[in-house]
């Protein structure tokens, strides 16, 4: 008998850290063999084309880096 578990699609939060560099990670790998992996914007880059050949799913939130922050209120510039 073989079991399957779903994809992770729980946000990633500041507590996950890139398995490289210990950054907040905003990609998380499903592996084909089984387990994960989770990198920063930098490794996932880097290594983006690999892992996407060994993964069943990819989880990513980078998109997350590009968003624009709130403005400051008037009394913090």
């Amino acid at each position: 008998m073989t079991t399957a578990t779903a994809p992770s699609e729980t946000p990633l939060t500041a507590v996950d850290r890139c398995d490289r560099c210990g950054a907040q990670a905003y990609l998380r790998v499903s592996l084909q063999a089984g387990g994960e992996l989770l990198f920063c914007a930098h490794h996932a880059r880097e290594h983006g084309d690999k892992l996407r050949e060994i993964a069943s799913h990819v989880h990513d939130e980078t998109a997350k880096l590009a968003a624009t922050p709130a403005s400051a209120a008037d009394d913090e510039s």
